[in-house]
């Protein structure tokens, strides 16, 4: 469930099925006046716009049962409920929900154009925010998919460290020195210095020189666990390995940064 605010309204969000629908409920209280869900569905306009809609994405709709609710759409005594008129057609543009974020929710096509049943303006501005909440839940994916990228590639560096690096005979303390060394052929590789040597520079701030990283210091950090591992399982000397670690950070984050200006031009 998620929220979007439209003129001072919140306004709830939800998945069915895998599409987004839209609270109308919620939208409801944006109109002035008295004025119920059912007041837009007795509307010929818009039951030939749901008729349309279902036409399109629902081969189950009843066609026989809709034609009947729509031959009476023009009486002054007509009226249905989103509950009679789902039981009676099978539509799946719109739905009851009951409970906490009970409420009448329509597909997103539907709920835009109640908006504009609402006004023009409410319209735009819900098309807007729905827009950017969009937007923000494919930053979000995005980011899930970097984090579980980031954890493999620093189980697939430890591996490689305990597999290669570590006797069998070393104490624990010994073992963390090793995990730490390595640690800082990365730090040196990517920022030119050890995390020592970055909190001596800092004494004032918490956490580590990772924690104050760029996002693409951080996408390039995870490519250079996974590269070192390579090379920690390949047995080339640490040296070595930092020399050659430092030249993919400096290409990558070139790269990177390339990228984000072209972003910006367009």
């Amino acid at each position: 469930m998620s929220k979007i605010t439209v003129k001072d309204t919140e306004i709830n969000v939800t998945k069915i099925n895998d599409e987004d629908y839209i609270c109308i409920t919620d939208m409801l209280k944006a109109k002035d006046g008295d004025f119920f869900v059912t007041d837009w569905l007795r509307n010929r306009n818009t039951l030939e716009y749901i008729g349309t809609w279902e036409s399109v994405y629902n081969p189950d709709f009843n066609f026989e049962e809709f034609s009947k609710i729509t031959s009476r759409s023009g009486l002054n005594s007509f009226k249905i409920s989103v509950k009679e008129f789902v039981e009676r057609t099978n539509a799946i543009s719109i739905t009851a929900k009951a409970g906490r974020y009970g409420g009448t929710y329509a597909h997103k096509d539907i709920a835009f154009e109640f908006a504009m049943w609402i006004s023009p303006q409410f319209k735009i501005y819900i098309v807007k925010e729905f827009q950017r909440l969009k937007t923000e839940e494919q930053k979000q994916l995005g980011w899930s998919a970097k984090r579980e990228l980031a954890k493999i590639n620093y189980r697939i560096h430890t591996d490689a460290i305990k597999n290669n690096l570590i006797p069998a005979e070393l104490t624990s303390k010994q073992v963390s020195i090793v995990y730490a060394d390595e640690a800082d052929v990365l730090n040196v590789a990517l920022f030119g210095k050890t995390a020592k040597q970055w909190r001596d520079e800092h004494p004032d701030l918490k956490g580590n020189i990772r924690d104050y990283a760029s996002m693409n210091e951080l996408i390039c950090l995870s490519n250079l666990e996974n590269i070192n591992a390579v090379l920690i399982n390949e047995q080339m000397p640490q040296a070595e390995r930092l020399v050659k670690l430092n030249q993919i950070a400096i290409y990558q984050i070139s790269v990177l940064q390339e990228s984000d200006n072209r972003k910006y031009l367009k």
